[in-house]
């Protein structure tokens, strides 16, 4: 059984070996973790696998690489980036965080060892798929471990086309990166004991194509057992995720970008070059009106039985504990800062209206928008159709579902807007993330923060970091500090809102739910054009 060796609350010994970590302003910090195989060679593109351990005492002080992603110096205009060097395949590693080992004290004052099992918060990072890093110092875990008295584990997993790229796949050669996610959690269940963890009161918490993972996650066969609670930031369920076959002919125009004609050419293939073919297929798959996503998940029909929109409302898993939200303006991340959809016309809006809702409804859709928007511009009314077609709409429609089944979740949306950059991006994707973690000093990089009041800033921020903690400890985010809230219930809807203000409010997002319900649109979680389940 793993344990401690003596009081350095830096050094564990886990079944693997031995780990050093460091103390880092009082929370002790265990990074670059492995928890499985290094993916290279004949790993490449092949399910994670056991970590064999390591001889003496492995350091633990320093990140790992992060897995391989395209890269721009200077970052973006919204994020400012979202990943930095170094990058290497040999990236299957986690970091964990916590406020003392068991058989350390927990302060220097502390007359005994600190033995209590605490909580345990898993972060999968978000990244459209193609970027991203639990190393980042964004998702640093010290906050939580240190105001919520929890042990935070961040993971990083194969991205892009060295985790989304289906090769083989009558043989399991898809979804990669779930294979790492699940090797991460029965890591954490095997060893987080040792950092004073309680297996068995374990969250997972993602955001973006993050919340995407947890879901899916929630759903797989092997997972029962492995988590209690889920945290879904901004999971864009409304993606239509492609089958085997559809996976394949994405596979195909990969295949031919990149000049390779079977697996073992694009094996020999160094990762740069990979990245390289990734930046080609956004340019081929992307469409006007509709957010880039060059690689998705595949429902596979046996890890990803179906769409992970649906997980939480089947078998075991429909047992566990939900929080969901989405933030007012998701789609302003992608699109408010393009010329190209900033100038779009009245015409051009209602044509990409009509993919949703046909040709004869788009003029009522397009008035509709306008009325919950006094003033839009076409490109306002083509955001808030993106907002809700990926984001809102969904994730209302899983906590419907799961109101009629019994089991409710607590939902909320993000309404500050940031004054950054003219005001353009309004509550955007992403916009919550440095108010959940409570950690403004780490996202001094992001030019999306500029210009917001401190006061309120702070305010928002402990209010939301404290609703987090609470709900990773008890399943129910209240705590002292905000107003009641309410599970959604179908005669309720009750929707916490985060702004200035918080608020308890009842169906926040009606007139969207309603929109389209009225078109068929949301008859599911992760359903198609026509309103069926994809199963």
């Amino acid at each position: 059984m793993a344990h401690n060796p003596g009081p350095d609350p830096t050094v564990v010994e886990l079944p693997a070996g031995r780990l050093r970590g460091a103390i880092e302003n009082g929370v002790a910090v265990f990074r670059a973790v492995p928890y499985a195989l290094p993916p290279v060679g004949e790993l490449r593109w092949r399910p994670a696998q056991p970590h064999p351990g390591w001889s003496g005492t492995r350091d633990a002080t320093a990140d790992g690489p992060s897995a391989p992603q395209m890269y721009m110096d200077g970052g973006d205009p919204v994020l400012g980036g979202h990943g930095s060097p170094p990058f290497d395949e040999d990236c299957l590693t986690l970091n964990v965080w916590t406020p003392a080992t068991p058989a350390a004290p927990a302060t220097p004052e502390a007359a005994a060892p600190d033995a209590a099992p605490r909580p345990v918060l898993v972060w999968i990072h978000g990244g459209g798929f193609v970027s991203g890093s639990g190393s980042l110092p964004n998702y640093s875990g010290e906050t939580f471990a240190r105001d919520g008295d929890l042990v935070v584990v961040s993971v990083n997993y194969r991205i892009g086309a060295l985790g989304y790229l289906a090769l083989d796949v009558e043989d399991g050669g898809c979804n990669h990166w779930l294979t790492d996610q699940l090797a991460a959690l029965r890591w954490v269940q095997e060893n987080i004991a040792a950092f004073g963890g309680d297996p068995d009161a374990v969250t997972v918490a993602g955001q973006s194509g993050g919340a995407m993972s947890t879901a899916a996650l929630a759903g797989h066969p092997q997972a029962p057992g492995l988590m209690r609670r889920v945290i879904l930031q901004s999971p864009p369920f409304g993606l239509d995720l492609p089958d085997p076959e559809g996976c394949r002919e994405r596979t195909g125009a990969y295949l031919e970008i990149a000049g390779a004609k079977t697996v073992e050419e694009l094996r020999a293939l160094p990762w740069p070059a990979l990245a390289g073919v990734t930046g080609s297929l956004f340019a081929l798959t992307t469409r006007w009106g509709y957010w880039p996503t060059p690689f998705l998940p595949v429902i596979d029909g046996a890890a990803v039985a179906r769409h992970p929109a649906q997980s939480l409302l089947h078998g075991a898993a429909a047992d566990i504990d939900v929080m969901i939200g989405w933030t007012r303006e998701e789609a302003n991340f992608g699109f408010a800062l393009d010329p190209g959809h900033a100038a779009a016309t009245r015409e051009q809006v209602t044509d990409r209206i009509a993919d949703t809702f046909g040709t004869e409804a788009a003029p009522e859709a397009y008035a509709a928008y306008e009325r919950t928007r006094p003033g839009a511009r076409p490109a306002d009314v083509l955001m808030d159709l993106i907002t809700d077609e990926l984001f809102r709409v969904p994730a209302v429609r899983l906590a419907e579902r799961r109101a009629e089944s019994g089991r409710p979740v607590w939902a909320y949306q993000f309404d500050l807007p940031t004054p950054a950059l003219d005001g353009r991006l309004g509550a955007a994707h992403c916009l919550e993330l440095p108010f959940v973690f409570a950690n403004f000093d780490q996202w001094s990089h992001a030019p999306f923060l500029a210009g917001l009041a401190p006061a309120t800033r702070d305010g928002l921020a402990h209010t939301m970091h404290e609703a987090w903690i609470a709900f990773v400890r008890t399943g129910d985010p209240n705590h002292p500090a905000m107003p009641r809230w309410d599970p959604y219930e179908k005669d309720t809807r009750t929707t916490m809102r985060f702004d200035s203000v918080v608020a308890a409010l009842g169906d926040l997002a009606g007139p969207s739910r309603r929109l389209h319900e009225s078109a068929g649109r949301a008859a599911a979680p992760g359903a198609g054009a026509d309103g069926a389940d994809q199963e």
